[in-house]
This record gives structure tokens, C-alpha cells and sequence, in this order.
């Protein structure tokens, strides 16, 4: 028998997206009203690997963006006979149960300012479903713009989360899971105190705990990777301790400015580099300009450094408990920019933070008794604010 086409597939799925899409939708605009529905303004699809630290890191997520609402979790609301005895074989459930499901718990009210959605999408039906979801939202956007309910229906904003382990520390963690949930319903059941989880059958022997994965790589993830080309994608290397994959969150999960503001405000500001890219280059622009100095403006450079190690550093060092000098100068070698950016650059080199502050003041010089006029002398006073970083002093009595 010929395969069929990958392309007749795509176009099947899409169909079949549409057709659960607009039933789904359908039904909540006629229970709720369409000028009633009220979406998360954001929504974090949180998908990963087994294994891979969903629950543990969800709270993680809330915590960094500030998010009160309960995550909703798709496991937890397949509570049916039929859906746990897909869940326990490793397959997924129903596209139309899981999205009306999904769709329906959005709307809850605590949800509105964002909330966290763990375990959709997981099939390429489903993906499809959220971009039609994510495109009906900009359209209600569009529609009540100018309207007493604009403030309702704002710009969405989702943001795609992948956790990845590869296949053998994924059944590891599920079978070490396993272990751990049959000792601890063990010990409830001796003591009688405590609450007895659900074990799940994939957590149990290696083959269903692999024929898990699979399911993911095979299913969720590829379809997943569709994503990338239209939202935010955010991929986690789950693989390290909590504080490693914490921190990988955090670089991932900063503020994205192109995401989270209006098209016409991203525009605006569009024209301001973002710091991320700034600092990114910044050692190694440093670097380039101190070489230059030295190389062609010798005599100026020696001659700030010079400064710098009998003037400015005797006041800063006198000020290391602290973390800060403030230190003025009139000398007249700050009268060419070069001087001031050298010294910045060089503070900066040595891990040090530095301000410059440019006073200009008048200094009467003689007064002539014929025109009752005063000449004046300017004067440029050049304060400088040292910062660096201190250890703190441990005090004993």
C-alpha cells in the first residue's frame, strides 16, 4: 500500500482542527457570549518530556511572572474511566475533550491576568487549535479596539514552553517516580496518616515508560516545533539539578518586548536597542577601545592611568566598606572627551562603575570701577561616582 502524502496529513489535521475549533468555539460563545469571553491576557503552554520537572518548575514559572492563578493541568481534568485507560497505556486522549477541556477552564475568572497551561498542546490537531485559538483572539482584539470593552480583550500573548530530557533520563526519572510512590503509599497505608497517590502504569516497567516517550517525541514534540515560526518558543535543557534548569528558565523567560506590547507601541520603540543586545557585545567592545587607546592616543592614556592610580584610587580605597567615593577634580586633562571615556572604560575593565558629573561655575577675576563690569572665569568642576561591589564585614562584640 502507498503512503500517503505528508502533505494530504498536514491538510487532514488542519481540517479536522477547524471542524473541533469551531464546535468547541461555538459552544462557549453560545454559553457565555461572545462580548462575555474573557481570556487569559497571557498563557504559558507548558509541555515537556516525562520526567522532565513539569510540576516542579510550573510553580517556579508562576513565581518569576508573578502569576496567582493555578495552573491548569490537563491530566488532572481527564478524570473519565475512558481517558485514564489511555493515560495509563501512554496515548493521548481525544482532541475535542482535551481542547474543550482547556478552553473552558481558561475562562475561569482567576485567569484572567495569565496562567499557566501544563500538558496542551500534545498532537499536531491540538497545535493547530491553538494557533486558531490565538488567531480568534487577535480578531475580538481588533474588533472591540475602539469600543468600551477594549480593555477586555487585549493583545494575547502565549508563550510556548518545552522541557527536553533525552529518552534513557526520562524513564530513569519515571521509573526512580515509580519506586518513590509505591514506598510512600507503603508507608500511608502502615501508618494510616498521609494521602495515597495514583501510581501511574507508565512509571512502573521500563517498556511503558519508554513507549511514553516515544509518544512524546514522536507525537507532542514535533508537533510542538511547529510553533516556533509564529509565538515565543522557549526550549529548556531539563537535563541538571533544579537551580541549573531554574536558571536556564530565567535567561529564557525574560521580557520579550516584540511579544508583550501592542504592534503600533512595539514599533515605537522599536528604533531603542533592547540591553540583552548591548550587553551581549559589551565586554568585547571594551576591550577593542582600551587596545586603541593604548595604541593610538599612548601619551593621553599613560597619563589617566597615571590619574587614576595616584588620585583617584588613595579616596576609593578609603571608601571600601562602603562601595561608593565620590571624588571631584579640576584638572584641565577632562577637557578633551577622550579623557573622560578612557576613564570610564578603564574603571569599567577593573569592575568598577563609574558616573561622571560636569559642573560649570563662574569665578569673578576683576571688577572694572568704569563699566561696573565683572569678568568672570569659568571654571569646570568634574565629579566622579565610584561604585563597586563589597563583601560584606562580619562584626563580633
Amino acid at each position: 500500500m502507498d503512503k500517503k502524502p505528508e502533505t494530504d496529513t498536514l491538510d487532514t489535521e488542519i481540517k479536522d482542527a477547524a471542524i473541533i475549533f469551531n464546535t468547541v468555539w461555538n459552544s462557549l460563545v453560545t454559553k457565555y457570549e461572545e462580548e462575555k469571553l474573557r481570556f487569559p491576557n497571557e498563557i504559558f503552554w507548558l509541555n515537556g518530556a516525562p520526567g522532565s520537572g513539569k510540576g516542579t518548575n510550573t510553580r517556579f514559572i508562576m513565581k518569576f511572572r508573578d502569576l496567582t492563578a493555578e495552573p491548569v493541568v490537563v491530566s488532572s481534568m481527564l478524570k473519565s474511566p475512558q481517558a485514564q485507560k489511555l493515560i495509563n497505556a501512554g496515548k493521548l486522549v481525544g482532541d475535542r475533550e482535551v481542547t474543550e477541556l482547556v478552553f473552558e477552564a481558561l475562562l475561569k475568572p482567576e485567569n484572567e491576568k495569565g496562567v499557566i497551561v501544563d500538558g496542551y498542546p500534545r498532537s499536531k490537531t491540538q497545535v493547530e487549535c491553538l494557533k486558531l485559538l490565538y488567531n480568534k483572539l487577535k480578531s475580538l482584539r481588533t474588533k472591540y479596539l475602539n469600543t468600551e470593552l477594549s480593555n477586555h480583550f487585549s493583545k494575547p500573548v502565549f508563550h510556548i514552553v518545552v522541557l527536553f530530557i533525552d529518552e534513557k533520563e526520562s524513564v530513569r526519572r519515571q521509573l526512580k517516580r515509580g519506586k518513590q510512590m509505591i514506598e510512600h503509599n507503603r508507608k500511608v497505608e502502615a501508618s494510616g496518616v498521609g494521602k495515597v497517590y495514583e501510581i501511574r502504569a507508565t512509571d512502573l516497567t521500563e517498556e511503558k515508560a519508554i513507549g511514553r516517550y516515544n509518544t512524546f517525541k514522536s507525537i507532542t514534540y514535533d508537533a510542538l516545533k511547529s510553533l516556533r515560526e509564529q509565538f515565543y518558543y522557549h526550549f529548556i535543557d531539563a537535563l541538571g539539578t533544579i537551580e541549573e534548569v531554574q536558571a536556564r528558565i530565567v535567561q529564557e523567560l525574560k521580557y520579550q518586548s516584540s511579544l508583550e506590547l501592542d504592534e503600533g507601541t512595539n514599533d515605537r520603540l522599536s528604533v531603542i536597542p533592547v540591553a540583552s543586545e548591548l550587553v551581549e557585545h559589551a565586554r568585547q567592545n571594551l576591550v577593542s577601545r582600551l587596545d586603541s587607546y593604548e595604541q593610538y592616543n599612548t601619551v593621553m592614556f599613560a597619563e589617566i592611568v597615571k590619574l587614576i592610580d595616584e588620585k583617584f584610587m588613595p579616596i576609593i580605597m578609603r571608601h571600601s566598606i562602603s562601595g561608593r567615593a565620590v571624588i571631584n577634580s579640576e584638572d584641565r586633562i577632562f577637557a578633551d572627551p577622550n579623557a573622560l571615556s578612557m576613564l570610564i572604560d578603564i574603571f569599567s575593565e577593573r569592575g568598577y562603575h563609574a558616573i561622571v558629573d560636569v559642573r560649570k561655575l563662574q569665578i569673578p577675576v576683576r571688577f572694572d570701577p568704569q563699566t561696573y563690569r565683572i569678568e568672570l572665569l569659568e571654571k569646570r568642576v568634574y565629579t566622579f561616582t565610584i561604585n563597586f561591589q563589597v563583601t560584606q564585614i562580619r562584626r563580633t562584640r
